[in-house]
């Protein structure tokens, strides 16, 4: 480490010891808490840190307070994004997670579709599934099933008529 890096970070720490505590209260007074004053200090501390410049002592608590001010700022712009989100959500017609009944019809179709799908062969199966779970291609399935490329179409065409067989108004 040299003599440079060094004395920057004699006077970051200096910094620091220094002034710590006075931005914390700083901070606590604009935003009502300790626990986001803390948190806040320590960003500032670290935007410093990025930067790799201390100011001078005369300088420190006029810059600390610049650089609070603007993350105070940002804090309070984040919180009201984020508060309007949360209120644009609640007043969506349409709810993000299904109903029960909702997810009762899908555990009951999913059922179904394993049942359909246990009374076909075992290679019917694992390409009707490797194609629509995995999304692999007819090729990639053939070389992992040791199979041909048509005995594939076969299967799944095979799996997919059970299923729709099984399952009725099931979609493509």
């Amino acid at each position: 480490m040299n003599n440079g890096a060094f004395a920057s970070r004699q006077q970051f720490e200096k910094l620091y010891v220094d002034h710590h505590s006075w931005l914390c209260s700083l901070l606590r007074r604009k935003l009502g808490n300790a626990v986001d004053a803390a948190d806040l200090a320590h960003d500032v501390y670290l935007n410093l840190l990025k930067r790799g410049k201390v100011p001078s002592a005369e300088d420190s608590r006029c810059h600390l307070s610049q650089i609070a001010k603007g993350m105070v700022i940002d804090l309070y712009r984040r919180r009201h994004l984020e508060a309007t989100h949360l209120e644009g959500l609640k007043l969506q017609v349409e709810p993000l997670a299904p109903s029960e009944e909702r997810r009762a019809l899908v555990a009951e179709t999913l059922i179904q579709i394993d049942d359909a799908l246990h009374g076909k062969p075992a290679k019917t199966r694992q390409a009707l599934l490797l194609y629509k779970l995995h999304g692999m291609g007819h090729r990639d399935i053939a070389v992992e099933l040791k199979v041909s490329v048509s005995s594939v179409e076969k299967y799944i065409a095979s799996g997919l008529r059970a299923c729709h067989a099984f399952v009725p108004g099931l979609g493509p």
